[in-house]
């Protein structure tokens, strides 16, 4: 994977941001895309962490009052 460099760059407005976020991402071929993804994921997940590899069974029953 190649090492990325940080990049600033300032808008006047949230929809200029949003418009130069779009604009970033449709330059970007599809390899390039899924490789972020699979970074994104990779962080996300901890490989030695048994517990994060799956969702905890939690539920409550609660009785509803009417009125």
């Amino acid at each position: 994977m190649s090492s990325m460099e940080p990049v600033v760059a300032k808008f006047r407005t949230h929809e200029e941001a949003r418009e130069a976020t779009l604009a970033y991402y449709r330059r970007l071929s599809p390899a390039e895309r899924l490789e972020i993804l699979f970074s994104l994921r990779d962080m996300a997940r901890k490989e030695d962490d048994a517990p994060s590899e799956r969702l905890a069974r939690v539920y409550r029953i609660t009785q509803l009052q009417r009125g």
